[in-house]
């Protein structure tokens, strides 16, 4: 149970931190960095996993720039960042 509320929250996270950025979009360095930063400790593998989730349910959209991934948000990521949708395997942002 643990394990499932931590994914939850890396891969909230993960969306909103493409979410600050001006073009929507980040390397998985960069995310990697944020989300450690954030207390949501996660190996690079671990991020790939999710980044992958999240490509499948059509959260961001992945492309390889050399050998690393530059994830950008779609608007279906977008809306879920700021709470706008709800999708099952992502946490729910609390009101601001």
């Amino acid at each position: 149970m643990l394990q499932e509320l931590m994914t939850e929250h890396q891969r909230l996270a993960i969306l909103r931190l493409l979410a600050e950025d001006s073009g929507y979009d980040l390397n998985e360095s960069i995310l990697h960095d944020g989300v450690n930063a954030l207390g949501l400790d996660i190996s690079r593998d671990q991020l790939r996993t999710q980044l992958a989730w999240l490509s499948e349910q059509g959260c961001v959209q992945l492309d390889k720039v050399g050998s690393v991934q530059v994830a950008k948000l779609t608007e279906r990521g977008l809306d879920a960042a700021n709470g706008r949708a709800r999708i099952p395997g992502i946490k729910r942002p609390t009101p601001k």
